[in-house]
């Protein structure tokens, strides 16, 4: 069967994903530029300003807030070190208080609080978040530069995690050689493989394990 060709900026089915953070990457990233096909102007660089929801109770949804909507994304299963995740919800603000109740809050795993409006705002939701013992909003820039090697989608950026700058280089795909092989070529195999959600963790101090 031939496999699924990927498109940079396109939807396709759900990929799985080698990520990894730290300080540097310079001779990856060089790497990864010298093996990239061209690749569309609207990724050579991108920059956002995000917000990330994370809770001491949960490892596996990963929830983000950009340009006034959120988006809650699943793990899947893990296959040779390469982790899959699957879009759970996508939506705007303001959120109805069900909702919330009924598909956020689960999505963080712990208890949701007395809700007295019938919709929340953007301002409002955060308002719970941070009033709520296991949760924190934690604000995400990114400035980003996008790459194809291997027919997998890579990029690398600069990363300000509430204020702390690291850095993140990535290959993802449907195809789970090719991205082994990018990560061979590029020089990744040698890190560990951490996504946003164990990043963040880690930078904020909400798990005791070093970036």
């Amino acid at each position: 069967m031939a496999k699924t060709k990927l498109k940079v900026g396109e939807i396709s089915k759900p990929r799985f994903e080698f990520r990894t953070f730290g300080q540097g990457f310079e001779k990856e990233e060089y790497r990864m530029a010298q093996f990239s096909v061209p690749v569309p102007e609207k990724v050579w660089e991108r920059k956002s300003d995000e917000v990330y929801i994370v809770s001491k109770t949960n490892d596996i949804n990963n929830t983000k807030i950009r340009n006034g909507k959120m988006d809650i994304k699943t793990f899947v299963k893990e296959v040779n070190g390469l982790e899959q995740w699957n879009p759970l919800l996508k939506t705007e603000f303001p959120l109805k208080a069900k909702f919330i109740k009924d598909k956020v809050f689960p999505a963080f795993q712990t208890e949701c609080p007395e809700l007295k409006n019938e919709e929340y705002s953007l301002r409002q939701f955060l308002n719970i978040i941070k009033k709520h013992n296991d949760l924190q909003a934690v604000s995400v820039k990114k400035h980003r530069f996008g790459y194809m090697v291997n027919d997998t989608i890579c990029e690398f950026a600069e990363v300000l995690i509430n204020g702390a700058l690291v850095f993140t280089i990535n290959s993802e795909s449907t195809e789970i050689k090719d991205i082994q092989k990018t990560m061979e070529d590029v020089g990744l195999i040698k890190y560990e493989n951490i996504n946003y959600l164990q990043a963040i963790k880690r930078i904020i101090g909400m798990s005791d394990k070093k970036l």
